[in-house]
């Protein structure tokens, strides 16, 4: 993977940029893979069932709305993401349990550290088109993240 100073400079007309408002919290600052898509509001059971999943190749993006209420991943949601192969998860929303996180082999973007645990209601909607950090993301759209930012590209960049 380039990074993504580079894939904007090589692909300014086929990528959009994240408006830079994420902090790293995983054990890997630079990740890519197919998105997977999640809106959901202070609820991670949906969040919890996909990362139960072979995640080979994916990032698990995730719209919390921005809610600074309570934390939609922890450190035994991180660990499960891991030990599943996903290689980033990307919330529009908090986290908690960072000293936990920060060991795991994953990439983790979010808003906020937060010591709340979330809501357990079977909330949320896959395969949805999000749209936050003045971007828009859908299902199967390509994720590149790093230290420096996110960007995505409908298809997949050749380097």
């Amino acid at each position: 993977m380039l990074p993504t100073a580079d894939i904007c400079d090589k692909y300014p007309k086929d990528i959009l940029v994240a408006k830079p408002i994420f902090k790293d919290f995983g054990g890997r600052t630079a990740f890519f893979g197919k998105a997977v898509t999640l809106k959901t509001f202070d609820d991670n059971t949906k969040l919890r069932s996909i990362l139960e999943t072979d995640g080979t190749n994916k990032v698990l993006v995730v719209d919390g709305e921005g809610s600074m209420n309570c934390a939609l991943l922890g450190g035994n949601l991180a660990k499960i993401a891991s030990e599943n192969n996903w290689s980033g998860i990307i919330i529009n929303g908090c986290i908690r349990d960072q000293l936990e996180i920060i060991v795991e082999n994953i990439g983790v973007k979010a808003l906020a550290a937060h010591p709340k645990k979330s809501k357990k209601n079977d909330g949320g909607e896959f395969k949805v088109k999000l749209d936050f950090a003045d971007i828009s993301i859908s299902d199967n759209n390509f994720i590149y993240a790093d230290e420096d930012g996110i960007v995505i590209s409908k298809d997949e960049l050749k380097f």
